[in-house]
C-alpha cells in the first residue's frame, strides 16, 4: 500500500475517532456515541465493509492517545494473513448487506432464497439470524423520519461552519470579475473567525481564508463544510486532520446542517452587500467587510442574545491556539522517484536528493508559490529540505566510492558525499 492510501485511511479513521478525542465523557454518553458509530454505514477507504465494530472504534483511539495524537499511529498495519483467504463468516456477512443494499424492497424471504442461490449463506442460516443482522446493520425496509433537531455548541472552536457565498463584480486588470465569499462562523457564539472575498472559489483561495481563521481565532474541533470542490482535497482533508480537525460534510442537497453560516450570508445579502457602490475594488470590498464584521461581533445577536465577541472570550482559556508554522501543515505534496544521478523534478525544476535515497520512492512537500522551499521525506522521516540542481558544481565535484565527494578547483570544500549535515536538515 502506497504512502497516499495509508494517509487517507489514516485520516477516514481520526474522522470515526474524532468526536472522542480529548473529551472527558461519562460512560453513558460515550456508549452512546459508540452506539451511534456501530450502526451507521461508512464509506470506508480500500475495504468493501460499510460498518465498523465497537472494539476497533476503541482501538484506533486508544492507539491515537498513547501516541501523542500522532496521526501516523492510525496507518494500517501491513497484513499478516497476506494471500490467504478471510474468514468465511466475515466475507458471507459483508456479500449478505451488499445484496441487500441491491435489493432494499425484497421480502427477507426472497432476498435469503436468492442468497442461498448465489452461495453466500449456507442452508443452515436461519430467518431470525438474518433478521437482527438488518436491524443491527439499519437496512430493514423501514423508513423512519429524518430527525432534523437545532443544536448549539457547548463551547467556542466546538466547531466551525463555513461556506462561499457569489459576491459583487469589481474592477480587476481593466475586466469586470465575480467576488466570492470565503467565511467562517462559531457555532456556539456567532463568531466570524474570518470572512474575505476572492477573485475565486478555488481551493488556494479557501485555504488562504482558512489559515487566516486559525491564526486569528485558534484550532476548532470540527469544521463542518459543504460538497463543494474546494472541500473535497485531499490537502484539505490531511491538513485537517494533522491539526487534529474534524472535517465533516454535510449531506449533498441537504444544507440545514450549516444553517448558521446560512443565515449569516443571509444577513450579508440583506444588510451588507446593498451598501457597497458599484466599481469598488477587492481590497476597497474587504476593507469594508472588515469593518461591517467589527459591528456584527458588537451587536447583541438575535438567538444567543449575547454579543458574538463577548460570547465567544467567555471562554478564551479553553480555545487551542494555532501552531507555529502553520503554513506548512497546508503543503502541496507531491510522489518521485530519485533518479540514479541524485536528481527529482518537481514543476518543471530539478533538485538534488541524499545519496542513500538513490532509486527510493519519496514524498514532497511544497507551496506552489515557494517552489525553493522543498522538503523530501521517506518513510514517515524528513531528510530536510532539497537543494536545486546546480550543474556548474556538479562538474567539479570529483567522486570517490569510499571518500565521498570533493570539489577539485576552488576553496571551498563539499564534504561527506551528503547534501544535509548527517544527512538530514536538524
Amino acid at each position: 500500500m502506497d504512502e497516499d492510501a495509508k494517509k487517507a485511511i489514516a485520516i477516514f479513521r481520526f474522522g470515526v475517532i474524532a468526536d472522542l478525542v480529548g473529551r472527558k465523557l461519562n460512560r453513558g454518553e460515550k456508549e452512546r456515541i459508540l452506539r451511534e458509530k456501530v450502526s451507521c454505514p461508512w464509506d470506508i477507504p480500500r475495504s468493501g465493509r460499510t460498518y465498523i465494530g465497537r472494539s476497533t472504534i476503541l482501538t484506533w483511539l486508544r492507539v491515537y492517545e498513547r501516541s501523542g495524537r500522532k496521526l501516523e499511529s492510525l496507518y494500517p498495519d501491513e497484513r499478516s494473513d497476506k494471500g490467504t483467504s478471510r474468514a468465511l463468516g466475515e466475507e458471507s456477512t459483508a456479500a449478505l448487506l451488499a445484496l441487500r443494499k441491491d435489493l432494499p424492497r425484497v421480502s427477507l424471504a426472497l432476498l435469503m432464497s436468492e442468497a442461498k442461490k448465489r452461495r453466500i449463506i449456507p442452508e443452515r442460516v436461519s430467518y431470525a439470524t438474518v433478521g437482527r443482522l438488518f436491524k443491527l446493520h439499519g437496512l430493514t425496509n423501514e423508513t423512519p423520519p429524518v430527525d432534523r433537531r437545532r443544536f448549539e455548541s457547548e463551547l467556542p472552536n466546538d466547531m466551525w461552519q463555513s461556506d462561499a457565498l457569489h459576491g459583487p463584480r469589481v474592477p480587476h486588470e481593466g475586466k469586470m470579475r465575480k467576488t466570492y465569499l470565503f467565511a467562517f462562523i462559531d457555532d456556539m457564539s456567532r463568531l466570524i473567525p474570518h470572512a474575505e472575498f476572492y477573485l475565486s472559489e478555488r481551493l488556494p483561495s479557501y485555504l488562504d481564508a482558512m489559515k487566516k481563521a486559525l491564526a486569528k481565532r485558534g484550532l476548532p474541533r470540527k469544521l463542518y463544510v459543504d460538497n463543494g470542490s474546494a472541500f473535497r482535497s485531499q490537502l484539505l482533508h490531511h491538513a485537517c486532520a494533522s491539526l487534529g480537525i474534524a472535517l465533516i460534510h454535510s449531506k449533498p442537497y441537504q444544507p440545514e446542517g450549516r444553517g448558521k453560516i446560512e443565515r449569516w450570508f443571509k444577513t450579508v445579502r440583506m444588510q451588507f452587500l446593498p451598501t457597497i457602490p458599484e466599481r469598488i475594488t477587492l481590497q476597497e470590498l474587504n476593507e469594508r467587510l472588515k469593518g461591517w464584521v467589527d459591528g456584527y461581533h458588537a451587536t447583541i445577536h438575535g438567538t444567543t442574545k449575547e454579543k458574538p465577541l463577548d460570547r465567544y472570550l467567555a471562554s478564551v482559556h479553553l480555545i487551542r491556539e494555532a501552531p507555529k508554522g502553520l503554513d506548512d501543515y497546508f503543503r502541496a505534496r507531491a510522489l518521485r522517484k530519485v533518479d540514479n544521478d541524485r536528481t527529482v523534478s518537481l514543476s518543471g525544476r530539478l533538485y538534488e536528493a541524499p545519496v542513500e535515497l538513490i532509486g527510493k520512492i519519496v514524498t514532497l512537500l511544497y507551496h506552489e508559490s515557494d517552489p525553493a522551499r522543498v522538503e523530501i521525506f521517506f518513510g514517515n522521516a524528513s531528510f530536510g529540505m532539497l537543494v536545486p540542481l546546480d550543474v556548474n558544481v556538479n562538474c567539479r565535484v570529483r567522486r570517490d566510492h569510499v571518500k565521498g565527494l570533493d570539489i577539485v578547483s576552488g576553496e571551498t570544500k563539499y564534504e561527506g558525499g551528503k547534501l544535509f549535515s548527517g544527512g538530514r536538515d536538524e
